[in-house]
């Protein structure tokens, strides 16, 4: 005799509310009204609902992480951090690299073969995808969120304002006055965090914003290279720059090579994200810290211990400064 487990649509449909709402109720949620959560729970009493994987027997000993580049420093050490502690727990990584496409076929093989959970690295997260996971009973989490937050989506992150604070009063401490950024597209919150974190580090030493010296790049060395470019060619460089991460800071070096410029003495840089490669670029890399293997730990262990608090996981990790080679203060 087959056993066939109630689902969330199920539950959903004979208590004429939607799948987020059942959802709600099993989190505790306190946003739905008494009497429908008196429905729903009498439903789920009823019909035996039981979450998945809530049995040890039950759990398939995979975890699913579905990333939209794998061609990166940063996402290798998501991955490293995942699979650590997914072996920890006893289980495996099955990895998925969108490489920037917007077909959601990897939902149907996620589902399909039953994950004990999802790590979601992607940006933005596909409209449905929570959805669909929630009524299939798998656990997610959103890693480093870059678009709009959803308060009903777990999220692990990090503190994306504070660390952009940090490496800007890096370079005021030092003397500079012409600070430049190359911060991320516009559209994504990291981005803008960061560059709220720059504003705010120079509002506090009470020094003007200049926009001239505010650039947008993309995250990657070209990016880097083509935005600084912008800014070295004004009247009155900077002399020193803030890249929005670690790939943009490898952008800023070669055009500073190209232009015959020394860093640090006649141009700082400081980094995002201490990849690997900031201690073997020359000179090292100043940069700021985001625990990104943590963060991939944090979200393993979230999804094979979903929280049963009245609020999804909503976690930001600290960002740290580390000084290497790369910044001093300006040349006379």
């Amino acid at each position: 005799m087959t056993n066939t487990r109630v689902t969330i649509a199920e539950i959903a449909r004979e208590a004429g509310v939607s799948e987020a709402t059942v959802s709600k109720v099993l989190n505790g949620r306190t946003e739905v009204a008494p009497a429908t959560r008196a429905r729903v729970q009498e439903l789920l009493d009823a019909r035996g609902y039981e979450r998945r994987g809530t049995r040890v027997e039950e759990r398939t000993g995979l975890i699913d992480l579905v990333i939209s580049e794998l061609n990166t420093p940063w996402s290798m050490d998501v991955l490293r951090g995942a699979e650590q502690e997914a072996r920890r727990a006893g289980a495996a990584v099955v990895v998925t690299s969108t490489e920037g496409r917007s077909d959601e076929s990897w939902l149907d093989r996620v589902t399909e073969r039953r994950s004990d959970g999802v790590l979601l690295v992607l940006s933005p997260l596909p409209s449905g995808a929570a959805r669909r996971l929630t009524a299939a009973g798998i656990p997610f989490v959103l890693v480093d969120p870059v678009g709009g937050f959803d308060p009903a989506i777990p999220t692990v992150g990090v503190t994306n304002w504070a660390g952009g604070l940090a490496a800007t009063e890096h370079l005021i401490g030092l003397g500079h006055r012409r600070i430049g950024i190359v911060t991320g597209p516009t559209d994504l919150v990291c981005s803008q965090q960061r560059l709220e974190g720059y504003r705010a580090a120079l509002g506090r030493a009470g020094r003007p914003v200049d926009d001239t010296l505010v650039r947008y790049g993309d995250f990657r060395a070209d990016g880097g290279a083509r935005e600084v470019r912008a800014l070295l060619d004004l009247p009155d460089p900077p002399t020193a720059v803030f890249a929005g991460s670690d790939l943009q800071a490898t952008g800023v070096y070669a055009e500073a090579h190209r232009r015959g410029l020394r860093i640090p003495d006649e141009l700082s840089v400081v980094g995002f994200d201490d990849v690997a490669l900031c201690e073997w670029v020359s000179p090292t890399l100043t940069t700021v810290r985001q625990p990104l293997l943590e963060m991939a730990r944090m979200a393993i262990r979230s999804v094979l211990d979903p929280t049963e608090s009245d609020r999804p996981l909503r976690l930001e990790l600290a960002t740290s400064l580390v000084t290497r080679a790369s910044t001093a203060p300006p040349s006379a």
